[in-house]
């Protein structure tokens, strides 16, 4: 069977959207990274989802390009919406009216079909594509040129479903797009792709169903590891502002904080101006709380005596709780934070499941008061389950056996 040898100085295209502080952008550099120590060239084709990106390319790259300092590449490009399609009042307007409508499936897409063509890409020749995210696969299509060299995509969950929940808490006018609507759209540009490489195990048996005829694979994606102590006092959540994050966290605080007493609770992440934003009385109640976003997340996980995951709401594998497995920390958890994950992380040994308010006030009560298993963090069995199936190394291993025989069967027929 090939091996890591045939990336060497293969060049990958990595597109993906120009997203920051999220899980999207987590895997996206951890992809960069495992091509480049396999020997690759990466160039990263970021997609930008503002409509008046054409009007002010310059000043979207440096603030992308500042906020996203993890992502490693040998070339980074951003693009987005062309400056001819920002100023066609039709192709604005169609876009307009699908965003107010509540169809993100054929808004963000549009983004990708009316792109413009980054002046980096001229004289370009890649032997591989990994897109992220089905509405980039405009982009990919065109990177992937006439010689049609493989093209992987990542489908990061089921995003039809993201839309709907999105939509349910939103301000979208009627008729708000339909499941079936946005999904239809998901699969015809997923069928596009060689192969479709899934996040997790839900998400992996869900495509499978719906589209037979395509090459599916799991590979969980790599996250870096958070450190793994010394531990501190604080009980710790990070959150950025997505809606499950949001919805969650509402929860957390109205219900299980109201029975949780007084807790040393640290709250991290850009989720600070949603919950403000949404409800000021409910912030203003644990503003305390609140960090705001921190440039090394890498910290608050060191100091954390113990992780909390009151997730509600939410499809697809939770990067935060990979990285809340990496640290090694005690856990205090919902079941849905361990959504599309095989095996059964209930059952490690520094994991608490809560599933009801109650539960979960308990469980951080115990903890704060001191209850908390003070082992060794980086021989704890969540850093051991990380280790196995999330880490770097796992996550390079399985790229190899996907990619290298890709490349070789591709070479072959070129030869």
């Amino acid at each position: 069977m090939p091996g890591p040898e045939l990336l060497k100085d293969r060049t990958v295209a990595l597109v993906h959207p120009a997203w920051h502080s999220c899980g999207t952008a987590t895997v996206v550099a951890s992809q960069a990274k495992a091509y480049r120590e396999l020997g690759a060239r990466v160039i990263s084709v970021a997609l930008s989802d503002q409509i008046v990106f054409g009007l002010a390319p310059d000043s979207f790259t440096r603030a992308y390009l500042k906020a996203t300092p993890e992502l490693v590449a040998d070339g980074r490009l951003l693009t987005g919406l062309a400056r001819r399609a920002a100023l066609n009042p039709r192709k604005v307007a169609q876009i307009g009216w699908d965003f107010v409508h509540g169809d993100h499936a054929s808004t963000y897409l549009a983004f990708a079909i009316n792109s413009a063509v980054p002046a980096g890409l001229a004289g370009e020749r890649f032997d591989l594509v990994h897109c992220n995210h089905f509405f980039c696969m405009p982009l990919a299509q065109m990177l992937r040129g006439a010689q049609r060299w493989p093209l992987l995509l990542d489908t990061h969950d089921i995003q039809a479903k993201q839309y709907v929940l999105r939509n349910a808490g939103g301000w979208y006018l009627p008729p708000r797009a339909t499941f079936e609507a946005m999904l239809w759209t998901e699969l015809d540009k997923l069928r596009e792709a060689d192969l479709l490489i899934h996040l997790n195990s839900e998400e992996e048996a869900t495509f499978r169903e719906l589209l037979p005829d395509s090459r599916h694979t799991l590979l969980y994606p790599a996250v870096d590891p958070m450190p793994t102590g010394p531990g501190g006092g604080d009980l710790v959540i990070v959150a950025s502002a997505n809606v499950p994050n949001i919805l969650s966290l509402e929860w957390f605080l109205r219900e299980v904080m109201a029975l949780a007493g007084d807790i040393p609770l640290a709250i991290y992440g850009n989720v600070d101006a949603a919950i403000r934003s949404r409800d000021s009385a409910l912030y203003g109640r644990f503003a305390r709380y609140f960090r705001g976003r921190i440039d090394d997340i890498a910290t608050a996980y060191s100091r954390a005596a113990c992780v909390l995951l009151p997730t509600i709401e939410g499809h697809g594998l939770s990067i935060k709780t990979i990285e809340a497995f990496s640290s090694g920390a005690p856990l205090i958890a919902t079941r849905l934070a361990f959504r599309g994950i095989e095996g059964d992380p209930a059952s490690l040994g520094n994991v608490a499941i809560a599933e009801t308010a109650q539960s979960f006030a308990a469980a951080l009560r115990k903890i704060a008061a001191g209850g908390h298993d003070a082992a060794p963090r980086a021989s704890s069995p969540t850093r051991r389950f990380y280790e196995a199936r999330f880490s770097p190394a796992a996550y390079k291993d399985g790229l190899v056996r996907l990619v290298a025989p890709l490349l070789a069967s591709r070479s072959a027929v070129s030869a």
